[in-house]
């Protein structure tokens, strides 16, 4: 209503407002920024499909929006201006709002009070999608594309996925599966499951999907366990590594800052000359493959170098994907300023792989062996 009269509506309106959403109603909420990845009008492609899923009068479903498009996005804006027009449609009135001003506010009222919340950004654009997380304390359950927090939040039983996290080329195309992809979901199984009602005519299998959400989620994607986990990870050894760094007028960073020095001056010697595997590549899930590598390290130190196994599946044009590593052990001289090491590849799954050699730089005080900038490859 205040936006109403912040526009000067008549008085008419403003009681027609005050009646527009049914309290029983499925409902799902849509609000963040317009940009043009997060695809606001993907719901809007066909638009008799969508209107027969929200004006069915025996399984009402209304959409509650909101947002915002930067004043320089033209493509949002237009988005933001579809989205509007639909709600102002008379046979849409009481199934689609739009609310003005998004803010902090009217976001807390819409993830305590929707059941369903809708994200479906265009797959790999979504960095988080944070909205959907706030839902699940609140009881909301999820509709989204396979992208951000949800790839790994999803189950089958806490919410919808929206397509198999697939990828196109084009985009056109890709708006027309996901999109069917979406009312299928809605018609097939949001909507009924909402409105399966039992024993005192409450959706119990809704219900259980909620509670199973709650339990299963919450634990994990919230901030008090990102901040338990960062303190615990990243900020506590941090100040712990602080504090030893500088000790005794900083006496360890010197040592690190020299050792650091010395291994740039002569990593240029580091070369690995070659390496050496079984002539029978064929190996059994639960085997493994074993190399030998000849590392020539000049100045440097054995102490001083980490050299792993980087290996993992291949893909059709044969890069490793997926890849994983394994440390070497220093198995002994073999030659002048040359050492030999050995390692296993773990044969952990069946298809094509590959592996390469590689070899970092090592100091206990580095806090990760890509710090330096330094590596040799094979």
């Amino acid at each position: 209503m205040q936006q109403l009269e912040r526009r000067g509506a008549s008085q008419a309106e403003i009681d027609r407002a005050r009646g527009v959403l049914n309290t029983r109603a499925l409902t799902i909420g849509f609000a963040r920024r317009f940009a043009t990845y997060k695809r606001a009008t993907l719901l809007l492609r066909d638009l008799e499909r969508i209107k027969k899923i929200l004006l069915n009068a025996q399984r009402p479903v209304q959409f509650v929006f909101a947002g915002k498009a930067h004043p320089r996005d033209t493509q949002g804006k237009e988005m933001l201006k579809a989205i509007v027009a639909l709600t102002q449609q008379e046979e849409m009135r009481r199934h689609a709002v739009f609310i003005e001003d998004y803010d902090l506010v009217v976001a807390r009222y819409l993830v305590q009070g929707v059941d369903v919340w809708l994200n479906n950004p265009r797959r790999l654009m979504e960095a988080s999608g944070t909205s959907g997380m706030k839902v699940l304390p609140n009881g909301g359950l999820n509709l989204s594309i396979l992208d951000g927090w949800w790839v790994e939040g999803y189950h089958s039983d806490v919410g919808w996925a929206i397509g198999k996290g697939e990828d196109y080329a084009d985009h056109n195309y890709q708006d027309y599966v996901e999109s069917n992809a979406l009312y299928d979901l809605l018609e097939n199984d949001v909507v009924p499951l909402f409105y399966q009602r039992e024993a005192g005519d409450l959706p119990r299998g809704w219900i259980a999907r909620m509670k199973k959400s709650l339990r299963l989620l919450c634990p994990t994607f919230s901030t008090n366990r990102m901040l338990w986990e960062y303190s615990e990870r990243y900020y506590l050894p941090a100040a712990k590594y602080y504090a030893q760094m500088t000790a005794d007028k900083m006496e360890r960073a010197k040592q690190l800052a020299q050792w650091k020095q010395f291994m740039r001056q002569h990593w240029g010697e580091v070369r690995i000359e070659k390496v050496e595997a079984a002539r029978d590549s064929t190996r059994r899930v639960g085997e493994g493959h074993e190399l030998t590598a000849h590392v020539r390290l000049g100045s440097i130190q054995p102490k001083d170098v980490s050299v792993e196994i980087y290996y993992g599946p291949l893909n059709a044009e044969r890069q490793i994907v997926q890849p994983a590593t394994a440390a070497m052990t220093l198995a002994g001289p073999a030659g002048a300023g040359v050492h030999r090491y050995t390692g296993v590849i773990p044969c952990e799954r069946s298809g094509m792989h590959g592996f390469t050699v590689r070899v970092l730089p090592s100091h206990p005080d580095i806090n990760h062996s890509m710090s330096t900038g330094l590596i040799i490859w094979r």
